[in-house]
């Protein structure tokens, strides 16, 4: 079966320019040397930190973007030579509240870029009713874009990319900003893309989203894949050990660095929650860092310590901190 998206050793570099007077020009690599397979009707994650590529390497395959060097396609299609042809097959949405014209209607906003998309007319009044209906949206439609809450906007959004039928969808963060209620509203309308037979590539910073809708997981770090597979198998490189969490209030970097090079530990991380800093440590497997952890704090006001089952966050925060 030929793949859905194809990537082989994509890098892209950008040349900035600092300082006004003697400017410095430096070369900046945003993606280094990326290959990822996608196959047809999959569901496939591309997760990483800001700043790691995850936006760059979407831009090259929805061809936005030329490559520095290496090679892509969509259905066969390549990025560079064949761009009428992919943007034919692809559909793109991204986070955010851009892209919609706030003082018409949703419909009014789906019968125009069904134009622009060079939807049939006859075909325009079914293929809109269809994907209303698709994203819960059944009964707003008239209603103007400026008084949608920013998930039911998400979800034109997404209803716009998929006017001219797509085999491809590309979804960049959607569900940023976006409240509880709404956020699974949206999640449940990217599994009915997949239930459809949609291929959908899909990136955020929401690891639940990911860890519930993804077939297969990307982690891009530095603008290169760092790992690859199921949420389980990712789940699996840290699951023989064990997260230790600790909740502070307040405590210096140097204490953090400390904590990542007693022995046994994988990787640390801090976590804000309200007034309350947490401290996240993966040890490996049959290793208990309670104690030195607790000498390392000492002096620090603390709360609640205890040690749980890694998850699939647990296990990209070791592979981006790695």
């Amino acid at each position: 079966m030929t793949a859905a998206v194809v990537a082989r050793d994509l890098r892209r570099t950008f040349r900035t320019r600092q300082r006004i007077l003697r400017p410095v020009r430096t070369e900046v690599e945003a993606v280094r040397g990326v290959s990822l397979e996608i196959a047809p009707g999959e569901l496939f994650g591309l997760l990483g930190p800001n700043g790691a590529g995850k936006t760059t390497t979407i831009k090259m395959l929805i061809t936005l973007l030329l490559p520095t060097s290496g090679s892509a396609s969509v259905l066969g299609h390549d990025v560079v030579r064949d761009v009428r042809e992919v943007r034919r097959r692809i559909g793109y949405v991204f986070g955010g509240d851009r892209g919609l014209y706030d003082r018409l209607s949703g419909l009014d906003n789906l019968r125009y870029f069904a134009e622009l998309y060079g939807v049939p007319p006859r075909e325009q009044r079914t293929r809109i009713g269809e994907l209303l209906e698709l994203v819960g949206m059944t009964g707003r439609e008239q209603e103007k874009v400026e008084g949608y809450s920013r998930g039911m906007r998400q979800r034109l959004h997404i209803a716009r990319g998929l006017l001219h039928d797509p085999d491809v969808i590309f979804l960049d963060e959607p569900s940023i900003g976006i409240d509880p209620v709404g956020a699974r509203e949206l999640r449940a309308t990217i599994a009915g893309l997949r239930e459809q037979g949609k291929t959908v590539l899909l990136t955020t910073h929401y690891m639940f989203e990911a860890d519930e809708l993804c077939d297969r997981i990307a982690v891009i770090r530095a603008g290169q894949i760092v790992a690859e597979g199921t949420p389980e198998e990712l789940k699996d490189q840290v699951s023989g050990g064990t997260v230790l969490e600790i909740e502070t209030y307040g405590v210096a970097a140097g204490v953090v660095d400390s904590l990542r090079r007693l022995p046994g530990v994988r990787a640390v991380a801090t976590e804000e929650r309200g007034h309350v800093q947490t401290l996240v440590i993966g040890c490996e497997p049959r290793t208990d860092v309670t104690q030195q952890a607790l000498a390392l704090l000492d002096g620090v006001r603390l709360g609640r310590v205890g040690h749980r089952e890694p998850t699939l966050e647990d296990a990209y925060v070791e592979l981006v901190t790695r």
